[in-house]
């Protein structure tokens, strides 16, 4: 909260809220011992909808940090049970959880399903009472981030968009990015909610958090691709992909997925788990939504999208990103070669 306070003394005055902002301390990194009010911007009966690999965790590091969480089940009944194990209590649905809370994170696949949570049949919006913080932490188009927080904002409900980064794994830990997006008082009674989950950055306005997400996202997709795209081309030329990791670590073409995550996928002859294709794939149809709302073009994230949506028409949609490789592999050994998952790269 010092930070914050520290990044916003030279803008202009924001009034009493802001005064309120300023006396009020967050909790430390490590939880929140203290789960009793302490004024307005403390909150600390907390709703989750959506439970799933990322929402369970996500839910469990809230309820470790001290706060109350109540769930509802969106997809999941098992992730609501084990959740149930650590003091988790249940809400039959969306707009019962509404009722009981002062604030409802949201993680579903996308803004279908988010709108869905909020204006459905027994929705949010049905049990809102005025003042309820909304914090989606879906990775959707910050179009629609933007539609659903006006939308809210009419039922007299705030909003922050929230999307993180750092996987399952992460959110175990409750070391995640999370990029935020929403006003400047919205962002403070979220950040003691948030801080339970990772580390949250305050990127400016409603939608904001969604972008900078997006932008994640792009460039984790051209890279995956120019990886396999050269690796695949050192493979053909009968280099030793080891040692040419070990020379790229120290080169300009050094990124991380080079360094940590292909050697837990591609190169350890696994595409299970990680992350998803097609859920990579949705975010890059969110971005070129963005892009086309702005008539900005982003050509090489089309291209990127293209490829991907091929690997996922012939099936690998539920493997992890790094699939891509097998669309190069079968250029450059045919079907057999693309597919022997139980062998490291090169090895034929």
């Amino acid at each position: 909260m010092e930070r914050f306070i520290a990044s916003n003394v030279g803008r202009a005055t924001f009034g009493v809220t802001v005064a309120v902002i300023m006396r009020a301390r967050s909790p430390p990194l490590k939880g929140y011992p203290e789960a009793a009010p302490k004024g307005p911007l403390v909150i600390s009966r907390i709703g989750f909808v959506g439970l799933g690999a990322m929402g369970e965790p996500m839910a469990a590091s809230v309820r470790r940090a001290g706060f109350e969480v109540i769930a509802t089940a969106h997809r999941r009944r098992e992730a609501l049970e084990r959740l149930r194990a650590l003091g988790v209590a249940e809400a039959v649905d969306p707009a019962a959880l509404a009722g009981k809370v002062e604030a409802v994170v949201i993680c579903v696949p996308d803004a279908p399903q988010v709108e869905d949570v909020l204006f459905g049949t027994r929705g949010i919006v049905e049990g809102a009472a005025p003042g309820l913080l909304v914090i989606d932490m879906s990775t959707i188009s910050p179009v629609a981030s933007r539609s659903f927080a006006e939308r809210l904002g009419e039922r007299g409900a705030d909003f922050v968009d929230a999307p993180v980064s750092g996987g399952p794994a992460r959110a175990r830990d409750g070391t995640l990015t999370i990029m935020a997006g929403g006003s400047v008082a919205s962002f403070a009674r979220a950040e003691p909610l948030l801080r339970a989950m990772g580390k949250p950055y305050h990127l400016g306005p409603i939608g904001m958090g969604e972008t900078v997400k997006l932008v994640n996202q792009i460039i984790i997709a051209n890279v995956m691709i120019a990886n396999a795209e050269g690796l695949v081309f050192a493979k053909r030329s009968g280099a030793d992909l080891g040692a040419v990791r070990a020379v790229l670590a120290s080169a300009t073409a050094s990124n991380y997925l080079l360094a940590e995550w292909l050697p837990k996928t591609w190169l350890a002859g696994n595409f299970e788990g990680g992350f998803a294709l097609d859920l990579l794939r949705k975010d890059l149809a969110a971005a070129l939504d963005a892009a086309r709302a702005l008539t900005h073009p982003m050509p090489a994230t089309g291209l990127a999208y293209q490829l991907y949506t091929a690997r996922s028409e012939n099936g690998d949609g539920a493997l992890d990103y790094s699939a891509i490789v097998k669309a190069y592999e079968r250029n450059a050994g045919g079907e057999a070669s693309a597919n022997l998952l139980g062998q490291k790269p090169g090895v034929q």
